[in-house]
């Protein structure tokens, strides 16, 4: 089973195809809004990373803060793909891997600022009186689509279990086994357990714990992968060759490693970009919409500052210090033990480091899809049905942690792959809508509109796939 799922991962999935869709539509969008994401990036950051601690006056009932739904949804993203995924990115596809994660991380800041607007602007109210979105919500109004909706929620709860679930879990599994020697089942039991106290409360609770951990691991983390490259500033240089060279020239074998060539370099880079940062799978536009704001774009602006933030800057700390430590070129040890040596050789107990951010970046990630899956399980078939997902998805914490590395990450890659298609061909779909909200909201970013203000007339603008003609 696991050689067929490889074999789909490597040729179809994620083969040229699949480079081709993922970073062409990134393309493909960065060009139809005249890439204001980066001509414009300032606005980007007074939107987003001024507004942190600002607090708004009211919350509108079924809604959260801004804050508290970027958190959200970078608890999806912030996790063990920054820190166990990009050592397995190094370790199988060679430190050329990184550039194709820069490259994918570029190209989907555009792509997750899309897929958050269309979130906000096509989302509605549930039975409870919660704001709910995403691409099956855009997919199904805009395209008028309603089976690829279905399709996409499917595979959302598919990956919330393959990528979201089981890869979390198994990496809390193997941090724990070697920091401190616990029984993997023994890990699986107890943040089963966890998860279970937390996902019954809702998005407000998984918000609430979500806005106090990820910015406190974060600080952290990256506080501790500084500090090492500060000591080692000297090896930085050479290490940022090291990925340039390697990105068009693969790597040949050394040590323990047993090399990679381009074309897996890039495969491995794109598809692990994708697992750290989630830009095109459609999965953090859940989360953020249910956002308080007044503009789609003003929330999709927090949709590209989520993949800097997670790939450009955390990513390029990890892959650097483990770079530089030379751990990438054993080939007899996992990601989790390589970052837990890159660390403790610079810091004294940094594997405790790394233990303990694997452990709640993972937690948070882990509630984190739990809610993008509800939502689907939701939209597909209603809440009766959700307690019945809810054991499945716990249960399946206790497989995560005692699976091996390699079958986890092939079924996560499977699972992530599914899941962008139907969301990608959202986006290239609604590609109009995309570029009006934009318009309208960078022609005057500084002004908060009226909470009842509609944006209908902006969604009309609904380009034909088959003809590539805007239509009304």
């Amino acid at each position: 089973m696991m050689e067929i799922v490889k074999w789909l991962n490597d040729t179809i999935i994620w083969g040229i195809p699949m480079l081709v869709l993922m970073l062409g539509t990134g393309l493909y969008l960065t060009v139809k809004t005249k890439a204001v994401i980066f001509t414009r990036f300032g606005t980007v950051m007074a939107n987003t990373l001024k507004t942190v601690f600002r607090k708004p006056k009211e919350i509108e009932a079924g809604t959260i803060t801004p804050f508290q739904a970027v958190c959200t949804a970078l608890a999806g993203t912030v996790g063990t793909g920054n820190i166990v995924g990009v050592a397995v990115a190094i370790s199988v596809g060679g430190p050329g891997a990184i550039f194709w994660m820069w490259t994918s991380a570029i190209l989907g800041m555009v792509t997750k600022y899309a897929e958050t607007t269309l979130a906000l602007a096509y989302r509605e109210k549930n039975a409870k009186g919660e704001y709910v979105g995403g691409p099956m919500y855009y997919i199904s109004k805009g395209l008028g689509f309603p089976k690829l909706a279905y399709l996409f929620c499917l595979f959302t709860a598919f990956t919330s279990i393959g990528g979201g679930n089981i890869v979390q879990a198994n990496a809390v599994a193997g941090s724990l086994r070697d920091a401190v020697s616990i029984p993997a089942w023994v890990s699986g039991l107890l943040l089963g357990l966890f998860v279970a106290l937390v996902v019954v409360g809702g998005i407000k609770r998984i918000a609430s714990v979500a806005e106090k951990l990820i910015p406190f691991m974060s600080l952290i983390y990256t506080g501790a992968a500084i500090f090492i490259l500060i000591v080692q500033r000297n090896q930085i240089p050479s290490a940022l060759a090291t990925i340039f060279t390697d990105a068009f020239t693969g790597t040949a074998a050394v040590g323990g490693f047993t090399g990679a060539s381009l074309m897996y370099a890039a495969r491995i880079g794109v598809a692990r970009g994708v697992f750290t940062n989630e830009a095109g799978l459609g999965s953090a536009p859940i989360a953020h919409s249910t956002a308080n704001t007044d503009h789609p774009a003003r929330q999709g602006c927090w949709g590209a500052f989520e993949v800097f933030f997670d790939t450009i800057i955390m990513c390029t700390i990890t892959a650097l210090v483990i770079i530089i430590s030379g751990t990438w070129k054993d080939a007899s040890i996992d990601g989790t033990e390589m970052s837990n040596r890159a660390f403790s050789a610079v810091i004294p107990g940094g594997e405790y480091i790394i233990s303990i951010g694997i452990v709640l970046f993972a937690f948070a990630t882990i509630i984190a899809w739990y809610y993008y899956s509800e939502k689907a399980i939701e939209f597909i078939a209603g809440q009766k049905t959700i307690f019945v997902y809810r054991i499945l998805f716990i249960g399946s914490i206790v497989y995560g942690a005692t699976a091996t590395v390699d079958v986890v990450w092939e079924i996560s890659d499977l699972s992530n792959g599914l899941m962008a298609i139907p969301n990608l061909i959202a986006l290239i779909g609604l590609v109009g809508p995309i570029v009006a909200l934009t318009n309208d909201f960078f022609a005057d970013p500084g002004t908060i509109r009226p909470k009842d203000q509609s944006y209908e007339s902006l969604l009309q603008i609904k380009p034909d796939i088959l003809s590539g003609k805007n239509k009304k």
